[in-house]
């Protein structure tokens, strides 16, 4: 899992001359892409949620608030489209490491081995993760991330070795059929008891046929009351307090399916500025497209069941914010600033798992050896933006050193 590593390892080249003397040259871009998400991500916001409700009158406050946290249902922020983006370019990397590999001479059973391998890795790390301090035993349930790619990821592998025609059938197939099986599932009934799925009594509910989407009382959510409780529990699952579901990963394997076709256009020999253009149109299109789907009440944008819509929507901003790094630092050649991302980039994994278990062990030890007042300094108001922020510095630390000694953990 971790060693010394290999620049013709894992993704990014854009010389498809891969005999052994070749020395592709590596699409930085996509090391600060992942980098620039994996950042937000253990930023946890800095926190800026929080500071906002203490500017109630600000509308500043109010959008950067509103950017910096996930909408409680329909809708997005900048925060909500991190998920996504991370998974795009998780099917981004695929057709830069499967050429790789078979340059190296593996054949597709070993491949197909690995693939496997990591998809399950993938979910027992998640599951791990998401057993914390407060559970007596251990957590099966799956809506993180980890978990999330972990699932898809075997039929990822397979999918990339299918033509373009038939990736993209695929994917829309994933998305109807995925359409359909909440479309079908049936309405809740007039005097549904909301409480007992933990859906407060203030709660906006969805209406008219959208209402196959509402929180807690939809196709996955009904899935994951029989499946979850398959899994030995102190207590019998109910509900996810957050509203996310084991099935999200069907409508997300779309997402890196999605993000797969990108990889092939970045891997073809089309000039550089076609492939930004490419991906500028194709991230306009999936912006409108989702859009107009959950404006006509046919499937609402909701990123915490990754419905249909959410999935074609996201996907588009998640594109056009890959073509802006590889026109910026690919094709304009504007490296230098990435280094802070690139370096995160690298071990994508290894910061969040530390972001995942150390953060409140940082700052205990901060206001131990600083004093307790550390995160004080500016007012109570911006005490969880300094605390995230010093988080934030010394797990970036943590990767620099590990940069350095050329340290990277890969699964």
């Amino acid at each position: 899992m971790a060693g010394n590593y290999d620049r013709n390892d894992e993704c990014h080249f854009m010389n498809d001359d891969l005999s052994p003397r070749a020395k592709p040259e590596r699409l930085i871009s996509l090391d600060a892409y992942r980098g620039t998400i994996m950042l937000l991500m253990a930023s946890a916001g800095f926190g800026l949620s929080t500071v906002a409700k203490s500017y109630p009158d600000s509308s500043v406050w109010g959008f950067i608030g509103h950017q910096t946290s996930h909408v409680e249902w329909v809708g997005c922020s900048l925060w909500d489209l991190i998920q996504p983006a991370f998974m795009f370019m998780v099917g981004v990397a695929l057709p830069f490491s499967l050429t790789n590999r078979q340059a190296r001479g593996q054949a597709f059973g070993p491949m197909l081995g690995h693939a496997i391998w990591r998809g399950v890795l993938l979910v027992l790390i998640a599951v791990f993760l998401s057993s914390g301090s407060r559970h007596q035993q251990t957590n099966w349930e799956f809506p993180n991330v980890l978990a999330q790619i972990g699932f898809g990821y075997p039929f990822l592998f397979l999918i990339a070795f299918t033509r373009a025609r038939t990736t993209w059938i695929i994917a829309g197939s994933i998305l109807l059929i995925y359409w359909l099986a909440f479309a079908l599932y049936p309405l809740r009934p007039a005097d549904f008891d909301w409480a007992a799925v933990g859906v407060p009594a203030d709660w906006v509910h969805l209406n008219g046929f959208a209402a196959h989407w509402d929180k807690n009382i939809n196709f996955a959510s009904g899935f994951d009351v029989w499946f979850l409780n398959l899994f030995p529990r102190a207590e019998a699952f109910v509900f996810n307090a957050g509203g996310y579901q084991t099935l999200n990963f069907v409508p997300s394997l779309a997402t890196m399916i999605f993000g797969l076709c990108a990889g092939r256009l970045l891997r073809s020999e089309i000039p550089l500025p076609g492939k930004i253009k490419r991906l500028l149109v194709a991230g306009l299109v999936g912006i409108v497209v989702g859009y107009l789907i959950g404006l006509s009440g046919a499937c609402p944008i909701v990123k915490r069941i990754w419905t249909p819509s959410w999935a074609i929507f996201s996907t588009g901003w998640a594109t056009l914010m890959l073509a802006g790094f590889v026109a910026v630092v690919d094709w304009k050649g504007w490296k230098r600033w990435t280094f802070l991302m690139v370096v995160v980039g690298l071990n994508p994994i290894t910061i969040y798992c530390l972001w995942q278990t150390m953060g409140g062990w940082i700052k205990q030890k901060a206001r131990t050896h600083f004093g307790q007042g550390i995160f004080e300094s500016f007012g109570e108001a911006w005490i969880p933006a300094l605390e995230r922020g010093f988080v934030l510095l010394i797990l970036w630390m943590i990767v620099w050193w590990m940069y350095r000694r050329k340290i990277f953990v890969r699964i």
